[in-house]
């Protein structure tokens, strides 16, 4: 048995639930804060069994979609005027982890 994390950006959160569902894969999810901007993402965690980890990261990969943003640099007041530019990052796509599992119980 596998513990996958896989921190997802929120935009893409509720695809990536939907699908994961809808394939009968059990899934935890977790707000959490992070990254470059310290955006919102969400965490998932998903406990299965060895042979469903690829379908598992297949269905995350699929629906977490990296995009370009534009964010401002430097900045400007009447004090110190100064050009304000634009840098564009990427941001969205999935970070996962995938962990081995010693034991594993429902109680």
């Amino acid at each position: 048995m596998k513990l996958i994390f896989a921190i997802v950006n929120n935009d893409d959160s509720s695809i990536v639930t939907s699908k994961l569902t809808k394939n009968k894969i059990n899934v935890t999810k977790i707000a959490s804060t992070g990254g470059f901007l310290s955006a919102g993402n969400t965490t998932f965690l998903c406990g299965v069994e060895d042979d469903r980890v690829d379908e598992v990261i297949s269905i995350i990969a699929q629906y977490s979609k990296k995009r370009v943003e534009s964010i401002p640099t430097g900045f400007s007041s009447e004090i110190m005027p100064m050009a304000v530019g634009v840098q564009q990052i990427i941001v969205g796509g999935a970070t996962i982890f995938v962990l081995g599992v010693e034991r594993h119980e429902r109680v």
